[in-house]
C-alpha cells in the first residue's frame, strides 16, 4: 500500500512595498506625508515610549510620559539589563532554566501622533506582528482589543477610535508574567507594527490567495483570489486587473474582472491566469513572480493597488519519499526557535534573514518553525534563498507544560491564532507543511484526537494544498488515532536505527505501511543513525535536528542535559544547535557537513584533556542533545606528551593525519565507521594537518596550529554597507590573532567598543553559554578567541566607524557605509 498527497502551491513572499508604502518615523503629520496613493504601508516602529513594569492609567491620552524611556521597534526587554545592574540574568527569575534565568514582567508602550484633517473617508489598519505576551491596545484611551498568544500576528481597524486634526496616542500593555513558556521568549513589542491606510474599498487584510491547480512545462495556470470590502456605504460595481510580472520585471499575463461590492459588504474575486513557461521555485532555484491587482471605481478611479512577490512550485508527500516539483529530494532540516542570540526575541529583518542565510550555508534546506509561527521577515528570506519551511502553531493546546502557558487561551483562541498563521503565510512558496502542535500532552487520550481532528480540518478548510503535520514524542501504537488525524507524521527521537538494531520507522511501516513519516525531532548525538533512516527507508522523508540554530533558554540541555534538578545557573544558552548563538559553526555542524556530503567535508576537532564545563553524573542516557566534548584547538599549554583524542570528520574514502608533517597514519572514514576517524597523539605544539583522497588524489585539506599570544584584535563585518533606515545591521565578528594571524583560541580578553557615525552599538555577545555579562554594554569578554558586535544604521547615512580595543593590543577599526 502506497500512500501520496499531492499538492500544487504558488505563494508570496510577504506584503512587499505596497504601492505607496512609507517608512516614515517621526510623531507629528510628516507620517502621513507621503498619502499619494490609495494604499499607504507605514512602518510604525519609531519614537515610541517604554516603562519596565506596571503603571496605573498609562492608557489614557492624557497620561504623562515625559519621563519614560524613549525606543524604536522591535524591542524585547527580557534581554536588557536588569535595572541597577550590568546583567540580564537572575538566579531567581520566576521562568528559571527554562527562560534561562531572563526575567519577564509587565511593560508598556505608548506612542502618540498627529492625524491631519482631512482624512476622514481613509480606512486605518493597525497590525502587529508578534507581541510576546497577553497584550492589550488603547486608542485614545478606548480598548481596542487584547491578543493573548505572542507569536501569531493580529490586527484592528482603528478608524473609529481616531481623532482627525488632532493628537492621537496608542498604549500597549504587555504580560509576560509567571511560568509560561520551555524556552526563551523574549518580552514586548519584539516584531514590526505596521499602519496601513486604505481607501473605504479596499482588499482585506491578508485577503489575497495564489495558487496554481495546474503546472506544466509550458505552462502554468495560477489562481488569484482577493476579499475585498466595501466601507462606502454604497454598491461599489469595480473593475479588478491583476498582472503577472516576471523575474525579469516584464507583464507576461494580464487578466480584468468585474465585480460589485453592495454597501458595506464584501466581494470576493477569483481571477485565472496563465503563465508561459513557468520558472519552477526550489531550494536550488527560489525564483519569485509578482503579482499586482488594482482595483478601479469608475467614479473615483483606482481605489486599491497591492503587489505580491510569489514563485511556482509543485510538493507531494508519498511513502515512496517527497517530491518538489517532481522530483524527489530528501528533507535536511534544522529545528529553530524564534530569537536571534544577542539581540534576544528582536525581530530585526537582517537578522531574520542572516539566520536563514547561515542555515542554508550550513547545508539546510529545510527548518522546522519551533513551536510557533515565525515572523514575516523570516518567511521572506525562505522564500528569497529557498529554504522550505514547517509552520508549526503550538507547544499545547488545553493541557498545560507550564502554569500560565497557552492552555489558558486555547479554547476562546485556537481559531483565530491558526487562522493568522494560515491566513497570513498561506502562500509563501517555501512552506510546505503546517504543523498543529508539538508534543502535545493529550496526544494519546480520545481528547486530543478529537482536538487533532478538529485543528486538522480547520486548516485544510482554510488551505487545501499543504498536509498537516504534528510533531510526536512517546512512540508506541497508542498514538496511532492520532497519526491517523494527520496527513504526514512527525516523529520526536525516532532514535537511528545504527548498527543493526530495527528502528521506530520500520517498525511502525510494518505495523502501518501506508504512514508517510519524518523525524521531526533528533538528537545531535544521534546524527549519524537518524539520517541512515532517511536515506534507507523512502517513508521516512527527512530528518530534523534539535536544533539547527542554538537559542536562549532550556539552559544546558547540549551539556548538562535532562532531568533539570535544582538551578544550573548561570548557563543560559540551550547549547543543542548546530549553529551558536552567534551564528557561527558548532562541531556537529561539520559532522553533518559529512553525512549530507555539502560544504566542508573535512574538519579535526580534539577532545580536551579536562572537561570543557562542569559534568553533570545524573544526566540522564536518554538525554542526547549533547555532542561529543571536542574544539577545533591545538594549543594546550602544560599537556605536552599526554596523548589526546583527536577526531575527523571526513566525507571522502581515506584521510591522513600529520603532525609538524610527519605522517601518522591512514584511516578509512565510510559508513562502517560513521564516516569519524580518531586517533590518540601525544601533544606537541605546531600544526595538525589532515589530508583527505579519493582513490588515490588527494580530495581536501583541514589544519590545527598553535597558536601564539594575541597580538591583534581583528575585526571581520559581515556587510560593510548598510541602508540608512533605522533598522539595518551589520555583524561584526571579533578575534584575537597572533603575529601570522591565527586565532587564539584560549583568549579571553576583555574587548571594548566605541562607535563614530550614523548608527549605534545594539548588541554584543559570544558564544559562551555561561556567561552574564550584559548584552547591552560596549563591551565583552572573548569565548575561544572571539566575540561579536551588532551595529545597527541609523536614519542618515555616512561613514560608521567601530573601534575596539584590547589592554596590551593596538586598536582595531573597521568602516560600514550607511546608505
Amino acid at each position: 500500500m502506497k500512500k501520496r498527497f499531492h499538492f500544487q502551491a504558488v505563494a508570496f513572499v510577504f506584503l512587499l512595498m505596497i504601492s505607496g508604502c512609507a517608512n516614515n518615523r517621526g510623531t507629528g503629520s510628516d507620517l502621513f506625508s507621503d498619502l499619494k496613493d490609495p494604499r499607504s504601508k507605514i512602518l510604525f516602529d519609531f519614537d515610541w515610549k517604554f516603562q519596565r513594569g506596571d503603571v496605573d492609567s498609562a492608557m489614557t491620552p492624557e497620561f504623562d510620559d515625559s519621563s519614560w524611556r524613549e525606543l524604536d521597534l522591535p524591542h524585547d526587554w527580557s534581554i536588557e539589563d536588569i535595572p541597577g545592574t550590568d546583567s540580564p540574568l537572575d538566579p531567581a527569575a520566576v521562568g528559571g532554566i527554562d527562560m534561562g534565568y531572563f526575567r519577564g514582567g509587565t511593560g508598556w508602550y505608548r506612542k502618540t501622533f498627529d492625524l491631519p484633517a482631512g482624512l476622514e473617508g481613509k480606512r486605518f489598519f493597525l497590525l502587529f506582528e508578534g507581541v510576546y505576551m497577553d497584550s492589550d491596545v488603547w486608542i485614545n484611551g478606548e480598548h481596542t482589543g487584547s491578543h493573548p498568544y505572542g507569536y501569531t500576528s493580529f490586527w484592528f481597524d482603528i478608524t473609529d477610535h481616531l481623532n482627525f486634526g488632532k493628537e492621537n496616542a496608542v498604549a500597549v500593555r504587555v504580560r509576560n508574567e509567571g511560568r509560561n513558556s520551555r524556552w526563551y521568549s523574549g518580552s514586548g513589542i519584539y516584531r514590526h507594527v505596521w499602519l496601513t491606510v486604505t481607501e473605504p474599498v479596499h482588499v482585506n487584510t491578508w485577503g489575497t490567495s495564489i495558487t496554481t491547480p495546474v503546472i506544466g512545462e509550458d505552462e502554468a495556470t495560477v489562481l488569484v483570489s482577493n476579499e475585498i470590502t466595501n466601507h462606502s456605504g454604497e454598491d461599489a460595481a469595480l473593475l479588478v486587473t491583476t498582472r503577472i510580472i516576471d523575474p525579469e520585471g516584464q507583464e507576461i499575463a494580464m487578466s480584468q474582472m468585474e465585480a460589485l461590492a453592495g454597501p458595506s459588504g464584501s466581494a470576493d474575486v477569483q481571477q485565472e491566469l496563465t503563465i508561459p513557461s513557468p520558472q519552477r521555485w526550489s531550494p536550488a532555484t527560489p525564483v519569485l513572480y509578482t503579482a499586482v491587482t488594482e482595483i478601479e471605481d469608475p467614479r473615483s478611479g483606482l481605489v486599491d493597488r497591492v503587489e505580491n512577490r510569489f514563485g511556482i512550485r509543485s510538493i507531494a508527500f508519498t511513502t515512496e519519499g517527497f517530491l518538489l516539483n517532481g522530483e524527489k529530494i530528501l528533507l535536511k532540516g534544522g529545528c529553530v526557535h524564534h530569537d536571534n542570540g544577542l539581540l534576544g526575541a528582536a525581530a530585526y529583518d537582517r537578522a531574520e534573514e542572516r539566520r536563514v542565510e547561515i542555515m542554508k550555508a550550513s547545508g539546510f534546506n529545510s527548518i522546522r518553525c519551533a513551536h510557533n509561527p515565525p515572523s514575516p521577515a523570516f518567511l521572506a528570506a525562505c522564500d528569497r534563498m529557498g529554504i522550505m519551511v514547517i509552520d508549526e502553531a503550538f507547544d499545547m493546546w488545553r493541557r498545560e507544560k507550564n502554569p500560565q502557558d497557552y492552555h489558558r487561551f486555547f479554547d476562546e483562541w485556537w481559531k483565530k491564532d491558526i487562522e493568522s498563521m494560515v491566513r497570513r503565510d498561506r502562500n509563501h512558496p517555501a512552506i510546505i507543511m503546517w504543523s498543529t502542535g508539538n508534543e502535545i500532552p493529550e496526544r494519546a487520550d480520545p481528547e486530543g484526537v478529537e482536538t487533532s481532528g478538529m485543528l486538522a480540518a480547520f486548516v485544510r478548510q482554510l488551505d487545501p494544498t499543504r498536509p498537516v503535520t504534528s510533531a510526536v514524542n512517546g512512540l508506541n501504537p497508542d498514538k496511532d488515532p492520532y497519526f491517523a488525524t494527520l496527513d504526514v507524521a512527525g516523529y520526536n527521537y525516532a532514535f537511528g536505527g545504527d548498527h543493526g538494531k530495527e528502528s521506530i520507522f520500520e517498525i511502525d511501516h510494518k505495523r502501518v505501511p501506508g504512514r508517510i513519516m519524518y523525524c521531526s525531532e533528533s538528537f545531535p548525538l544521534t546524527a549519524f543513525g537518524a539520517w541512515m533512516d532517511v536515506l534507507d527507508h523512502p517513508y521516512v522523508v527527512g530528518d530534523y535536528v534539535w536544533t539547527g540554530f542554538d537559542y536562549l533558554g532550556e539552559a544546558s540541555i547540549g551539556w548538562l542535559g535532562y532531568p533539570h534538578e535544582g538551578s544550573f545557573y548561570p548557563w543560559n544558552h540551550a547549547y543543542c544547535g548546530d549553529i551558536d548563538i552567534c551564528g557561527l559553526k558548532r562541531p556537529q555542524s561539520f559532522y553533518r557537513n559529512v553525512l549530507w556530503d555539502a560544504g566542508q567535508k573535512l574538519s579535526i576537532f580534539v577532545q580536551p584533556p579536562e572537561p570543557t564545563f562542569r559534568v553533570n553524573p545524573d544526566r540522564a542516557d536518554w538525554s542526547k542533545w549533547h555532542w561529543q566534548d571536542v574544539v577545533d584547538r591545538w594549543n594546550w599549554e602544560g599537556h605536552e606528551g599526554e596523548p589526546l583524542k583527536v577526531e575527523i570528520y571526513c566525507a571522502h574514502e581515506k584521510v591522513e593525519l600529520f603532525l609538524n608533517g610527519s605522517s601518522l597514519g591512514v584511516r578509512e572514514t565510510n559508513r562502517g565507521n560513521e564516516w569519524i576517524a580518531r586517533w590518540s597523539i601525544p601533544y606537541t605544539p605546531g600544526t595538525l594537518k589532515a589530508v583527505a583522497y579519493r582513490g588515490d588524489k588527494e580530495a581536501e585539506t583541514s589544519e590545527l596550529t598553535t597558536a601564539a599570544a594575541p597580538e591583534a584584535v581583528r575585526l571581520d563585518a559581515d556587510r560593510s554597507r548598510i541602508n540608512a533606515n533605522g533598522q539595518d545591521l551589520s555583524y561584526v565578528l571579533v578575534e584575537l590573532v597572533d603575529q601570522n594571524g591565527n586565532r587564539n583560541r584560549t583568549a579571553e580578553n576583555l574587548v571594548e567598543f566605541e562607535i563614530e557615525g550614523p548608527g549605534s552599538i545594539l548588541a554584543v555577545g559570544s558564544s559562551n553559554p555561561v556567561s552574564t555579562e550584559s548584552f547591552r554594554q560596549p563591551r565583552r569578554k572573548a569565548y575561544q578567541g572571539r566575540c561579536m558586535v551588532v551595529v545597527k544604521a541609523g536614519h542618515d547615512t555616512g561613514t560608521i566607524r567601530l573601534r575596539a580595543t584590547a589592554d596590551g593590543l593596538p586598536v582595531a577599526a573597521v568602516i560600514i557605509e550607511s546608505e
